[in-house]
């Protein structure tokens, strides 16, 4: 396939690259000229995509970082890092917005490009690791040293097959690919088409060892790519198994299907509430969705914590015996949060069967009958059962009880949305849903993988 009318249309522009590189220029000037003025002894570095030439168009986000010696003392590196960076954005008359990741940085928006400026150590190898963020100077050296000339545009060819297959972003909400994973695979399999041809035979824990460090044994993941500035590291670790799966069976369409282009540009949906809705009606599900408020804490401690709690929530309906078909949440981000549970059973019989231990167990099944009363108990294959009146009944009750102060411990939910949950939710209906794109997600769920 002819790759370049895809390219010109997720390539940078040659305006977009010149402007790029006029405000990186000039950020990065005056943050060194403060610190050499201040007597610092830090380097400012252009790291990330943007200084690889593997971001795509409109998603040059400028990546600054200020790398200080490895003797700095951690809080004089948070305290030093932010200083430098809010004096940056004074300025360039834009506004700080602080941001956590090891510790603080902050993102800003300067001349309509995002930047972020974070503070870090100046390791020159992954055993000198003092921060998580430390990694990212060495990851932009590697890359630029090991891209071929041409594999830059491979990179971005697989970055935009996996975005719009769904499954690019390292970010909790996604559980996708990042992109120095996709940079590593290009240097591994040399273009997208090999590395797709190769990945419909990934198994689960497949390998990828570019400095051959031999230490994938280590890791349990569903894909293990060693980090070659790192040899104790997976790249691959944030990958979600289903995300994995989901680019695989994308690989496996994209190589039989006639309709190659189409898995470079967004899927066309013109979204109608109405017609969704009578979807959900035509399944003859019963669907429980309940709203709370979110709290204001960052979304890389939000995300989990919301699918944290919707995973508990259906692992306890299913372990009472009620049928969570599907279970999924949708946030907002800013106010509030759906979790939105499709049931098969949702309503059961009044009564359930307690299993005890096997009826060879002397000793187990005398303390079972002293509890539950020889007379009450009976025989189920060869277990020694009793049967008895079920708590709850019906899903919704049972949530009513589980969202409560005294009982929200029946369930591991997110810190931080306790208190919210307790004190906000409530039941609602479906087409009080604010977002047609969740709700066209949640019903069908493989549109993104095929085309």
């Amino acid at each position: 396939m002819d790759y370049n009318l895809i390219l010109d249309d997720i390539k940078p522009t040659m305006d977009e690259t010149k402007q790029i590189n006029e405000v990186s220029s000039k950020v990065i000037n005056y943050l060194q000229k403060l610190c050499d003025s201040d007597n610092l002894n830090a380097n400012v570095a252009l790291v990330g995509s943007v200084a690889k030439n593997t971001a795509l168009k409109g998603k040059s986000d400028i990546d600054i970082f200020i790398a200080f010696p490895l003797d700095t003392d951690k809080n004089i590196l948070k305290k030093t890092g932010l200083e430098l960076a809010h004096k940056c954005c004074d300025e360039f008359d834009s506004v700080a917005e602080h941001h956590y990741a090891s510790h603080p940085y902050v993102t800003t928006h300067i001349e309509g490009f995002e930047v972020d400026i974070v503070p870090c150590y100046a390791i020159e190898d992954g055993s000198q690791l003092k921060s998580a963020v430390d990694r990212t100077i060495l990851h932009t050296r590697y890359v630029k040293a090991n891209l071929k000339d041409g594999q830059e545009d491979e990179v971005l060819l697989l970055k935009r097959f996996m975005a719009m297959t769904g499954t690019y972003g390292s970010e909790f909400k996604v559980g996708g690919f990042a992109g120095y994973l996709c940079e590593l695979l290009i240097i591994h399999y040399g273009t997208f088409e090999n590395t797709l041809k190769n990945a419909i035979n990934w198994k689960f824990g497949h390998n990828i060892d570019l400095e051959n460090y031999g230490t994938s044994k280590q890791f349990k993941d569903p894909l293990i790519v060693i980090d070659p500035t790192d040899e104790n590291r997976n790249v691959g670790a944030a990958l979600r198994l289903e995300k994995l799966a989901e680019f695989i069976q994308s690989a496996r369409n994209y190589i039989f299907s006639d309709n190659k282009k189409d898995y470079f540009y967004p899927l066309n949906r013109n979204l109608n509430k109405e017609d969704i809705l009578n979807e959900f009606k035509l399944r003859n599900s019963e669907f429980i969705a309940i709203k709370f408020n979110i709290p204001d804490i960052p979304l890389d401690t939000l995300h989990p914590q919301l699918r944290k709690t919707t995973e508990a929530l259906e692992r306890k309906l299913n372990g009472e015996e009620f049928n969570v078909f599907k279970a999924d949440y949708w946030s907002d981000e800013i106010l509030n949060c759906v979790i939105l549970l499709e049931m098969a059973s949702s309503t059961l019989n009044d009564v359930k069967v307690n299993v005890g231990p096997k009826i060879f167990i002397n000793q187990a099944c005398e303390n079972f009958v002293g509890k539950y009363g020889r007379e009450n108990c009976h025989i189920q294959g060869d277990f020694l059962v009793h049967t008895q009146k079920r708590e709850f009944s019906n899903a919704k009750s049972l949530i009513e009880h589980i969202f409560t102060k005294e009982h929200i411990g029946l369930i591991k939910v997110g810190k931080n949305l306790k208190k919210n949950i307790i004190d906000t939710y409530k039941f609602i209906d479906i087409d009080e849903i604010a977002s047609e794109e969740f709700l066209d997600d949640f019903i069908n769920p493989g549109q993104y993988i095929v085309r």
